[in-house]
């Protein structure tokens, strides 16, 4: 999340991105002004063609080794005879898997490179957007990348549609090619889902059938309705947030957490953080009811977005008179009010009953150190085996309960704090989503796009945004392709980690291996004249902002200038 602004004169903090892209005021001399003005402003329209082109590489990269190093289907009927079939086993599928991670790298680099030009102010929020949906494009018929969470949901689908009860067993009680996709931790696990996308689950296999690879796109589609959601709200979001359009599209549209795992897994997440978005806009722009309402869809599809509903509420009391307790309990009970009657509708027109809510813990049996308070469990517990021979089991119970207990402060403490309403409250939301990512029991890649769908449409300085830029890197690659963990693996997690690494300081400086020196280009220490970076009072240890022409922005030949001294 972006720092909150220091509420003493004086305090240092980094500047929010400004009028010129950086942050940091521009004195007026600096300003472009007349024809100099005209030509950025029309430069800044142009699409980034090429970056486009690049990103849209590496998606159909990753479709094509997604064939044999993805989560495949048991029996394949493209793939599973003939000579594509080598492309799952051996060294078919050593290669397969060579071109997806190179895919991933050209998206990656392709992300980074828009980011340049949004925070140059050279690519507006068309270009971001065009890029979504060329990035996206590919996915769409890939089969699930770094997961089989979408078997599951079939599978689980499947069980309602059967009349059995999806959150008493899992899709092992069926037979058919459905269940014996699903991955062996899911097989008698209870669907941890709401009920409208129990709702959801059984209406695609309605329409699909018993097809696999017609279900995964249609389910995949229907998902891509959050997207489309989030996308809309965007623009209203940051106008009442004070974020910039092209920015908040670039992080939470563009992202390869986007792109690879809400679209090509694809996660039920999507469609929960585009109805969790369009309330929030609703609630800020007056629609207290529709936004409640919309929230309420969204925890119905899966519970997280549950944690976002109080810190609504506040925008409703703060627009209410009386005293805070007063505005406070009309809100409430209103909200209640709305709330009880749409989940109601949603578990009759799924025909499930409250099951959901203690199958909410069956994720629990994954263990990984993402989660913060099992890290910490497992961590000690290694420790402890260093000198007598104990079972994990206690430090991660141990370790998850504290984790569960600090979780409840902050959700209590942000709640507190986001009284006022408004934005506040909104800010205060993301930080709840965001802790409840990170201290729950498990944290899966995926799940830090919940603080992100809201957070976006806030004001980001450049050095945050690379933040975001490692994290997405790493957490993409936390997971093998065909879904299974990599965490463990450490030699791979060490270049996980340099990766993002590398992609985080390439998103603020330009070169960041100093590679320009071996071509006969000037050193990190004499930027060139034109495409460097702007450097810092502090000698360039701060998020720095590339130069115009470090984007390939496309501009008839005849209206190109020399870039300017100072970045636009």
């Amino acid at each position: 999340m972006p720092p909150s602004p220091p509420t003493e004169p004086g305090a240092a903090t980094e500047a929010p991105l400004g009028r010129n892209g950086a942050g940091a005021p521009v004195p007026s001399t600096a300003r472009p002004t007349g024809e100099a003005a005209r030509e950025l402003s029309t430069r800044s329209r142009r699409l980034p063609l090429r970056t486009i082109a690049l990103g849209a590489i590496g998606s159909l990269l990753l479709l094509a080794g997604s064939f044999g190093g993805a989560g495949v289907l048991v029996h394949d009927p493209i793939l599973g005879s003939g000579p594509l079939s080598a492309m799952r086993y051996g060294h078919g599928r050593d290669l397969a898997l060579a071109v997806l991670y190179t895919g991933f790298g050209v998206l990656v680099w392709a992300w980074v490179r828009l980011g340049r030009g949004v925070l140059a102010e050279l690519v507006d929020a068309r270009g971001v957007l065009a890029a979504t949906a060329a990035w996206i494009a590919p996915m769409l018929i890939t089969p699930p990348l770094f997961t089989r969470d979408v078997y599951s949901y079939l599978g689980q689908g499947l069980l309602a549609l059967h009349g059995i009860d999806p959150y008493a067993v899992g899709p092992s009680t069926l037979t058919g090619p459905i269940p014996d996709n699903v991955h062996p931790t899911w097989q008698t696990t209870p669907a941890p889902y709401g009920p409208l996308f129990m709702g959801i689950a059984k209406g695609v296999i309605l329409i699909a059938g018993d097809g696999m690879i017609s279900s995964v796109i249609v389910m995949r589609l229907v998902l891509l309705c959050g997207l489309v959601l989030l996308i809309f709200a965007l623009p209203g979001l940051v106008r009442e947030l004070g974020g910039r359009l092209p920015v908040a599209l670039w992080l939470v549209a563009a992202s390869p957490m986007t792109v690879v795992h809400l679209v090509g897994g694809p996660h039920n997440d999507m469609l929960m953080i585009g109805l969790l978005a369009m309330g929030t806009l609703l609630m800020l722009r007056g629609r207290h009811k529709s936004g409640i309402a919309l929230v309420t869809l969204a925890m119905a599809i899966k519970a997280t977005a549950g944690v976002a509903l109080p810190f609504l509420v506040w925008i409703w009391a703060a627009r209410l008179p009386g005293n805070r307790w007063q505005r406070l309990l009309r809100a409430g009970t209103a909200s209640v009010a709305i709330f009880v009657p749409v989940f109601a509708a949603c578990m009759a027109l799924a025909k499930v009953g409250f099951g959901w809510l203690p199958a909410l813990s069956a994720p629990g049996m994954i263990v990984n150190y993402l989660s913060a308070p099992t890290g910490i469990g497992q961590a000690v517990h290694g420790l402890v085996s260093l000198f007598v021979e104990v079972d994990r089991g206690p430090f991660v119970e141990v370790g998850r309960t504290l984790g569960s207990l600090a979780l409840a402060g902050v959700l209590v403490w942000q709640w507190w704090r986001a009284q006022d309403g408004g934005t506040t409250a909104v800010r205060r939301a993301a930080i709840a989503l965001l802790a409840a990512a990170l201290l729950s029991p498990v944290v899966l890649p995926w799940y830090l796009t919940w603080s992100v769908a809201l957070g976006c449409a806030l004001r980001w300085t450049p050095r945050a945004l690379s933040y975001v830029v490692g994290a997405s890197v790493v957490l993409v690659l936390a997971y093998y392709p065909d879904g299974e963990q990599a965490m463990y693996n450490w030699p791979f997690v060490a270049v996980g980690v340099a990766a993002a690494v590398l992609a985080a300081l390439s998103l603020v400086r330009f070169d960041p291996l100093g590679l320009n020196r071996f071509r006969g280009g000037p050193g990190p220490e004499e930027p060139p004249e034109q495409g460097g970076a702007d450097r810092e009072p502090d000698g360039g240890r701060t998020a720095q902002v590339p130069q115009v022409t470090q984007v390939d922005v496309i501009a008839p030949p005849e209206r190109r200038s020399p870039a300017p001294d100072s970045a636009p």
